[in-house]
């Protein structure tokens, strides 16, 4: 009997399949990304030559880039510094994000609850691998703290309770997670050794408090949002004086986030 031909052919066939699309570098949209974010990174306006050397492009290239982007109302120029900066061009960008995020709606009415609950600010973040996180949903307490938080903030992804629970569920290799931390800034910076047993605390019990290391002062109690592979690409987090919350009330509370985070997980992954 002749044997079948059609199985490799299938395999080979599902092989291909399999395969994430090929992508193509586009350098124009690359290097106009990389000013994009080197801009919104930056503290004050950069000149030309500035950026240029820190993305290493040709000084031309970078002003035939920074020009289109000015055309497109994502950067301005300061026309008597010739420094450019983000214009408003990015906002309605940023906003189209937030507004049709699904986990900023979904988390929204437990940040809103616990808020209430504890007179604690609560936000809702979203990570973006090692390099940041992002609020994209809000709930603020009265009460004054040594943080500004608003809607679209950007922090290091692992400083704080947060990190812990980033450097504990992200699936990112330690090496690159020691290096990240390495750079990070605190008020009280805990050693190395010390913050990877607090990052295997936060795995096995689901949740992390930070008590004054980050910010003298501040308690923060951060909880995963988990997806069906228990990876974490977002988290609940909340805020308040450390004076007003013991280490009993931390851990109810944070209890009670990881009911919240489960029940915004089951909406948010259940499809």
């Amino acid at each position: 009997m002749k044997a079948s031909t059609s199985t490799p052919k299938s395999v080979a066939e599902d092989k291909s399949q399999d395969r994430s699309p090929r992508v193509r570098a586009v350098p124009a949209v690359t290097r106009a990304i990389a000013i994009l974010r080197l801009l919104g990174n930056s503290a004050s306006p950069l000149g030309l030559k500035a950026i240029a050397q820190a993305l290493d492009l040709v000084p031309s290239t970078c002003l035939h880039i920074l020009r289109a982007l000015i055309q497109e109302k994502l950067v301005k120029v300061n026309a008597y510094s010739k420094r450019y900066s983000l214009d408003l061009g990015m906002l309605p960008l940023a906003r189209a994000v937030l507004e049709t995020s699904s986990f900023a709606a979904l988390v929204q009415p437990a940040l809103d609850r616990l808020s209430k609950q504890y007179g604690l600010t609560a936000i809702g973040v979203e990570m973006l691998g090692l390099e940041h996180m992002i609020v994209v949903a809000l709930s603020r307490s009265p009460a004054r703290l040594g943080l500004h938080v608003v809607v679209g903030s950007r922090f290091p992804a692992l400083i704080s309770a947060s990190g812990r629970c980033v450097a504990a569920f992200g699936n990112h290799p330690w090496n690159d997670v020691a290096q990240r931390f390495r750079s990070l800034r605190w008020d009280n910076a805990p050693k190395l050794d010390v913050w990877r047993k607090e990052v295997e605390s936060a795995k096995q019990k689901g949740y992390s408090i930070d008590r004054s290391n980050y910010i003298n002062g501040v308690a923060i109690i951060a909880v995963p949002v988990l997806d069906a592979n228990q990876h974490m690409a977002q988290g609940i987090v909340l805020l308040g004086l450390a004076e007003q919350i013991n280490n009993s009330a931390a851990i109810a509370i944070a209890q009670d986030m990881r009911t919240a985070a489960a029940t915004v997980a089951s909406q948010l992954f259940s499809h």
